[in-house]
This record gives C-alpha cells, structure tokens and sequence, in this order.
C-alpha cells in the first residue's frame, strides 16, 4: 500500500514507533508527492475509553484504534478496534500492545492483508514474555494461547518458543548476581561480505595491528580486575567479531594467549570462539584453540551453494567449509556451531534444501539458521536500491524456513534459543537449534539478558545486571577502530561505573 501522507493523533514518541512498525509489517510506504500512490493520507486515530468501575490494573486500559484511508476525490474508509489490557500488564505496556493489536486486526481483517508468523511480537527477544508469564505460574499450553490472542502470534511460533523457553530454565538457574560471562570482540575480517552491516574492518597492517594489541591487553586487564575485585565466577568467554580468525597466525595466538590467562579457570564451563570461514583458518590457528581449552567453534558456511558465496563476496568453496569441519574434529574440539542464512540473493528452497543435506551429513552439535536482514548499511542493500540483485520473496523465504526446520526435526537437533531483528526477510527470526546436550550457554544467557557480560575489544557491549534495581545497563565500545583505540580509556571507565552502580564499590556493605 503507498500512501502520500500518515498521520498520527499524538506526539508520544513510543507510540509513533510501535505504529510504524505495523506500517513497516504490512509493507505501507508513505511516499509524499512521488509516483503512483493508493491513497492521499493514511491517518491512525487512538482513544482511551472510560475505565470500567471495578476495574484492576492492566484492565484500566481500554483503547480504541481507529484508522482512516483518504481517497483523491475527497471520500474515506474508517475501520476501528477496539481492545483491553491484561490483569498482570503494566499500564503503559498494555496501552502499548492493545494499540498495537487494533492496528494489526485492521490490516488483516479489514485490508486483508496476510497474517505475519510473529504476528505484533516485533521485540528482539520474544521469549522473555514467555519467561515472565513462567514465572506468574503459567502452564506451557495456557502461554501459547495467549501468544496468540495477545499477540496474534501464529500456533507455529508459539510453539518453538514455549518450549524454548522451558528448556532454558535449567541453564539459567546456572548463573546467580556474581556469575559472568566475558565477550571479546575481534573487529576485522578478510572481507566483507556483500549483505554485512556488522562493525568489522577489513584486516590492517602489522603496525594498526600492534597498535590494536596492545590497546586490547590495557582493556583486558582492567577487565581482569574488575572480575578480581567484586568476586565474579567467569562461566563463559566468547571471542567474536568480525572474524578473529582473520588475524594472522602470531596475533591470534597472542590474543588467545591474553583472554586464556585473564579469565580462564576450572569454573568456565564455555570457551567460545567465532571461526567463521575457511579462509581464515590455519593449522596454527586450530592448534592454539585445542591448546587453550576452547570447547566451541563457529564454522559459518553460511550457505553450501558455490554461485551464492560468490555473489555475496566468500572467498572459499562448500569443500572448504567440509575441510575445515573435519580439521577442528580431529583436532577434539568439543562442539562446532555452524550458521547458515536463508533468503540470499538468488537463492530458492531447493537451494536450502541442498544446504540442509550437507551441513546435516556433517552432524555438527549446533546450527544456527539466520533471516537475512537487509540493513542500511550493508552493500546489499545499496545494490537492491538499484535493482542489481534479486532476493526471494517473503513467500520463498519462508519456505526456506520449513525446508530448514524439517531437517533440524529429522536430525534430532531441537531450538534453544532465539532472537529478532528488524528488516529481517520473511519477517523470520534467528533461531539456534542443537543436539540434546550440546545448549551454547553463552547464547542463551546473552540473549535471555539474566547475566551480566564485560565487552571488550573492538564494537564489544557491556550489559550490566542490577539485581537490586531489577535492570540491566549498557555501554559501548566503538565501532571504528580508530576511535576504538584512541579512546580506549573512557570505555574502561564507562564498564567501571556500571559495574560499581550496580555492585557497589569494593569492601562496601548494604548492611545499617
């Protein structure tokens, strides 16, 4: 649907967003004076009605949403909702979903627009709902029903993440206040892949890389002491990037070297390190993480068809991805993660289905199948803008999701853990699926946010949990190197200030 102009009855910035994320879900462009168009102005209108008597909490929230389509000739279509909030809902959360709820009925039941699988479930975590209804006492079918309803999430989707969730409950239990995990980002790649929008540089000279080293170490220890200093239990570390691999054999060595001695210890149950591709990977570099502990690697083919790595910009071969699979398991590695990505260009569902095939026939313990999301920063989508390269359709992507997940069924593996993002293809999601038993716990705490993570490195995030305030805070290391290494420092003492607001400073006590 194209519109010249939307408005919208209120200035509240969140309301704004949740409404243009409808919009977005349903594919409304608001395109002003240019091109053809469906309509002149597309207007939303919210109206709090008057509580009930005997109302309690959630339910003082009764809204009407009520959406207006102009015609050229002067002429208008209104459709309205409306919707009441939920017992255990926080006022401004229900005002938020009930407008967000309307909103989405209209389009499918007035404009007959499809129904989306995550239907207004637009957060980046959707099972921390579930968790939170866990823990009022809900039973598993009770919470996939109110995912629908609430929701309009379709049976399918809530019945990956319900029981996700459920599964989750065991690991989380795992970490309490003082228990950590450490994140080391590594900024620089071989190559940058045509859809990439993450922080990674392509890889420097020897001197930036001196440079980077040494700023690293500097981060590392102040990481280090601060782990010493409020007694925290490291249970994960995971080096990512970008690509770490990408630094040449005596850099990553070192490097290895570095977070090995900060922070491993008997109690690291996870040492984590993102591989990525086979160009990257040498025997020295295989051999210093069988040497240093490290129980997972990441092997990311991405795809297994030799047209689309080279459109997308992989300088390696399917057979590569094979070798250097077969290279980490003889040298005992515990676990090997490995991801792949569905709507690339040109690709269809037999493609995947061929993926499928020979990443099973691998049996790695974990994959990870990623919604290509298309982002304003990568090359991709500059090149979309000028209609040089095709993507699958929404339709065509998700039958990609159902090849996939028919081989994740039939090889036994099950989702643990899940995660969104916007712009994703097919409105799909991030899902990692593995063996029984082979549950990356650094994946699912990141994602379930129930511990606190020191970044470190280049574009790494801290989150910060404060028990005590039941909240959680972040600061950012930047993305570009340059501002990385100059202002190293002032991410240390930002890292400082969250971990003291939170833990309080060092021989301090809450006691009167």
């Amino acid at each position: 649907m194209k519109v010249r102009s939307f408005t919208l009855n209120t200035r509240k910035e969140i309301i704004s967003k949740i409404t243009r994320e409808v919009l977005s879900l349903f594919k409304v462009e608001v395109i002003g004076r240019r091109g053809a168009y469906d309509y002149e102005q597309l207007s939303v209108v919210n109206k709090r009605l008057p509580q009930a008597a005997d109302a309690v909490e959630g339910e003082r929230v009764h809204i009407q949403t009520t959406l207006l389509l102009f015609r050229a000739d002067g002429s208008c279509l209104a459709y309205s909702r409306t919707a009441v909030g939920k017992r255990d809902e926080l006022e401004r959360a229900a005002v938020n979903r009930t407008i967000k709820r309307n909103l989405y009925q209209i389009f499918v039941e007035e404009l007959g627009m499809p129904q989306a699988p995550w239907g207004i479930l637009h957060g980046v975590r959707p099972t921390k709902i579930v968790h939170r209804w866990i823990s009022y006492g809900m039973e598993e079918e009770a919470i996939v029903k109110r995912l629908m309803t609430d929701f309009a999430c379709s049976e399918q989707k809530a019945r990956v993440i319900t029981p996700m969730a459920f599964r989750q409950l065991p690991f989380l239990k795992t970490s309490d206040q003082k228990t950590i995990s450490i994140y080391v980002g590594i900024p620089f790649c071989l190559t940058r892949c045509l859809y990439c929008s993450f922080p990674a540089n392509i890889l420097p000279g020897e001197k930036q890389l001196d440079a980077f080293m040494a700023v690293l170490r500097k981060d590392l220890e102040a990481a280090r002491d601060a782990v010493t200093q409020y007694g925290f239990t490291v249970q994960n570390i995971y080096i990512g990037g970008g690509t770490p691999t990408a630094l040449p054999d005596r850099y990553f060595a070192d490097m290895l070297q570095m977070v090995y001695n900060a922070f491993y210890g008997p109690q690291v149950v996870e040492f984590t390190v993102e591989a990525g591709r086979p160009d990257s990977i040498t025997p020295a570099k295989i051999q210093a993480m069988a040497g240093h502990h490290v129980t997972r690697v990441s092997v990311n083919p991405q795809t297994m068809q030799q047209r689309t790595l080279k459109l997308i910009g992989r300088q390696h071969t399917p057979e590569a991805v094979v070798d250097m699979y077969k290279a980490l398991r003889a040298a005992g590695i515990p676990e090997i993660n490995m991801d792949l990505i569905l709507g690339l260009p040109g690709e269809t569902a037999d493609d995947v289905r061929d993926t499928m095939e020979k990443v099973t026939a691998l049996a790695p313990d974990d994959i990870t199948l990623h919604a290509l999301a298309l982002k304003r920063g990568s090359r991709l989508k500059l090149i979309m803008e000028e209609r040089h390269v095709d993507l699958p359709g929404d339709a065509e992507t998700r039958r990609m999701s159902e090849v996939a997940m028919s081989f994740i069924e039939k090889h036994g593996y099950v989702p643990y853990y899940l995660y969104r993002q916007g712009y994703m293809a097919g409105d799909l999601e991030n899902v990692g699926c593995c063996r029984p038993g082979a549950e990356g716990m650094y994946n699912i705490q990141i994602m379930e946010e129930h511990q606190t993570i020191l970044g470190i490195g280049g574009s790494a995030t801290t989150k910060v949990v404060d028990f005590a305030r039941k909240r959680m805070k972040s600061s950012f290391n930047a993305k570009d190197l340059v501002t990385y290494l100059r202002d190293v420092d002032i991410y240390i003492e930002k890292r400082r200030q969250l971990l003291e607001e939170a833990y309080g400073k060092q021989g301090e006590t809450n006691e009167c």
